[in-house]
């Protein structure tokens, strides 16, 4: 069959070209400052440094109190509107360093905060010691110590996971948890200001994993320990305990700086609520179109309704891009445009080319890696591109098994972000590579261990057992010592025969059938064991399940699709070191959610189509139940669609140069559609039904607008926003869309004249 061609519009596409955003006035602050203004010597001195503000950061910067909220567009230059801000309050307005006071969600971003607001004019070494600035951990931690809490911080993971499961041995649930997942639960409930004694224990699982980590929180206790998420829930009881130490961390902060506010969650959100009182300095910078960390513990609604929150807060719109094309922010401008749960916005570019986006259509994903790293060798070939100009993104880690592999066989130097781990050695898929193992060798322990728990027998109880009975009893097949455990139920003896009989029946199969009849039992488990199902969703063990059996139908026996696993561990752990080199030449492979804030020169994204992205977890959102609290959403469809919809802006606004989407045509053996964020974006507008009083508005309106001189077509659009409009004819009343719960009315009352007001686009004119 012939290799599929890149194209620059998708199959199935109404129309073959994407509307390419419009190129930003480049005016900036030598123009837009004149020299006799009262803070022309800022600016003057910002621009012999070489940072010279737009006209909407110029506006941020230059906001001095009260609150205010900077919707950052991708790439928009939130970093320097953020840190020049703070400049400004100190230089022009004569601010004490000491009452700044500026988060981040991360250490390096704070690194590199506190990097630009040393080079700022007019900031002395101890003025930038002065500012407070670091992450909220960071911050309520110095908060805390100051209290005399003398409690370490537990960082390790793994030392969280070993008393987790020591906890789980002792109350003999061996290891039916994984810790990863009670971690989460334990850290979603924290995160909402719930303790674990307040948490639910309604059914015997709830209650169950309640015991759990009471006990996890009282060996913390024991031994002087505190996590991460401690130091939020107890800074936030000390401050609600403790007047005096709000009002003193209040009058040291009378301005407070937040960055990434999209991923805000509840219990920071009231921290720094608490804090920001009396005055309400509070200036927040972020986007709700990458708002793609709700799985850990972020709110879109914060950002949404700020606003309604804070009563005549003033918004600023950071819209212009300086990372990508235009074909690139024109494309990213189309797909956002289909959520409804948004600040209307449009991004608008500096970097004007005619290169368009390319798309592809290979029939699998390993057709789609073979492709893709076909065409990244050919440009290094060529020497058009070094290494690290590449940047391939996927949705899911399960996904991008095939271009991993891909390039482990064509010998491509490239680094994983995130979990270091090959596909074989996840959790879900490592047990069926275990019994693969098993059935060539049935003397590997090391495979024992991972096949005895999908028997319902306790992992460490029964290795133990094993070991000692060969001992003294040596034997071909070591599962078959676990039939002698004393206290057996007959099912159990049972199933252990009947699992040494299906590992003797598939050792001279083919990895695909063998691993089909693996999975008929494996699966069986994975079901049965409600304490598993809190750990994955369905769906996802059937992706990734799935995705076994796609890799192992590329072999003709076990032997040899075992060594190639092997080869492709090994080969993994030699990368460790390039990893611990950031300036190494290599591609980077990573998932969207660990590129967000990140940009690349050339960006592939791949397994861009339906039930990939978006995932099948979202257009089956609906009928999920979640074990952990969660917020109460009304279409869980609509919502978990709008998340992954984001999830496609984030990953095409990483893209500075060339963007390539690649949409496989099947997926787990089935057809599937390309995904219809890409679709959309090449869709023709429709036509929008007005009623009767619209119309008669709208004429009147136009009418209004030619007899006026400084009519708002002579202007230049400043951005298009959604609000509501009153259908009275004579009545002028509009108003923005305050909140979340807002958007999802139909109608409401016009407080101007008591007719109805409907959604509608306004735009605003500069």
């Amino acid at each position: 069959m012939p290799k599929p061609k890149f194209n620059h519009y998708p199959k199935d596409a109404n129309k073959k070209t994407i509307e390419k955003a419009e190129i930003a006035d480049t005016k900036t602050t030598v123009e837009l400052v004149k020299d006799d203004e009262a803070d022309a010597f800022y600016f003057r001195s910002l621009e012999a440094m070489g940072v010279k503000l737009n006209e909407p950061q110029l506006h941020a910067v230059r906001h001095f109190e009260g609150s205010a909220i900077v919707l950052a567009g991708a790439g928009s230059g939130k970093t320097r509107v953020l840190a020049s801000r703070a400049g400004y309050l100190i230089s022009v307005h004569r601010v004490e360093p000491k009452h700044v006071l500026m988060l981040t969600f991360t250490n390096k971003a704070a690194g590199e905060m506190k990097e630009r607001i040393s080079t700022l004019p007019g900031l002395t070494k101890r003025m930038v010691n002065e500012i407070t600035n670091g992450t909220y951990h960071s911050i309520f931690l110095k908060i805390l110590k100051s209290q005399g809490d003398n409690r370490d911080l537990l960082t390790i993971e793994k030392q969280k996971h070993t008393y987790l499961q020591i906890i789980m041995k002792e109350m003999g649930l061996g290891d039916e948890y994984e810790p990863e997942s009670l971690i989460a639960i334990l850290s979603h409930y924290k995160n909402n200001m719930i303790s674990v004694s307040e948490m639910p224990d309604r059914s015997p699982i709830e209650k169950e994993i309640k015991e759990i980590l009471l006990k996890y929180e009282a060996k913390k206790k024991e031994v002087g320990l505190m996590d991460f998420d401690d130091i939020l829930l107890d800074s936030y009881k000390h401050l609600k305990k403790n007047p005096r130490l709000l009002t003193t961390i209040r009058s040291r902060f009378h301005y407070v700086l937040c960055d990434e506010w999209q991923d805000t969650n509840p219990i920071q959100y009231e921290l720094i609520k608490m804090i920001a009182l009396p005055q309400n300095n509070l200036f927040v910078v972020g986007d709700d179109d990458q708002t793609i960390f709700e799985f850990n513990g972020a709110d879109s609604s914060i950002i949404l309704n700020f606003n309604k929150d804070y009563p005549g807060t003033k918004t600023y719109h950071l819209h212009i891009n300086y990372r990508s094309t235009t074909s690139i922010v024109g494309l990213a401008n189309k797909i956002i445009s289909f959520n409804k749960f948004r600040y209307a916005k449009t991004l608008q570019a500096t970097k004007e080319s005619n290169d368009q986006p390319f798309f592809i259509h290979p029939r699998t994903s390993d057709e789609e890696a073979e492709v893709i790293i076909e065409n990244i060798v050919n440009d290094i070939r060529q020497g058009h591109r070094n290494y690290r100009d590449f940047t391939i993104l996927f949705r899911t880690s399960s996904y991008s098994r095939a271009v991993f592999e891909q390039l482990v066989l064509q010998e491509i130097p490239f680094v994983t972000f995130g979990n270091s781990n090959t596909f074989y050695e996840q959790s879900l898929v490592k047990p069926v590579i275990d019994h693969l193992r098993l059935a060539l060798d049935g003397n590997n322990l090391e495979a024992v261990k991972g096949v005895v728990p999908t028997l319902y027998l306790n992992r460490e109880k029964t290795v133990e057992f094993i070991q000692l009975r060969e001992f003294t009893n040596p034997t071909k097949n070591l599962l078959l010592h676990a039939v002698e455990i004393p206290l057996l139920k007959e099912f159990q003896k049972n199933n252990i025969f009947a699992r040494v009989r299906l590992l003797q029946e598939i050792k001279d199969k083919e990895p695909l059938e063998a691993i089909k009849l693996i999975r008929k039992e494996y699966e069986k488990y994975l079901n049965t064991s409600e304490r598993k199902n809190i750990t994955v969703h369905k769906e996802m063990v059937n992706e990734t399940l799935a995705e076994i059996e796609t890799s192992a139908a590329r072999f003709e026996n076990i032997p040899e699709f075992l060594a190639f696993i092997k080869e492709i561990i090994t080969k993994n752990k030699k990368m460790e070191e390039l990893r611990k080199d950031p300036k190494a030449d290599v591609v980077k492979l990573m998932s969207i959610h660990k590129s967000k804030g990140l940009e690349f020169p050339v960006v592939y994204l791949i397994g861009s189509s339906e039930n990939i992205l978006p995932h099948k977890s979202a257009l089956e959102a609906e009928g999920k139940k979640d074990l952990i609290l969660t917020k109460r959403v009304e279409n869980k469809v609509n919502s978990a669609i709008e998340g992954e919809r984001r999830l496609a802006y984030v990953a095409v606004t990483r893209a500075e140069e060339e963007l390539y989407v690649s949409s496989p045509s099947e997926f787990k053996g089935q057809k599937v559609e390309t995904s219809r964020f890409i679709i959309e974006a090449f869709s023709e507008p429709k036509a929008i039904k007005t009623t009767d009083r619209q119309t008669n508005r709208r004429q009147t309106r136009t009418s209004r607008n030619e007899r006026d001189e400084n009519t708002p077509s002579q202007k230049r659009i400043l951005e298009s926003t959604l609000g509501w409009e009153c259908l009275t004819p004579s009545c002028k009343a509009w108003k923005r869309i305050g909140s979340y719960e807002e958007i999802q009315l139909d109608q409401i009352p016009c407080l101007v004249c008591g007719g109805e007001m409907e959604k509608a686009v306004k735009e605003v004119y500069q």
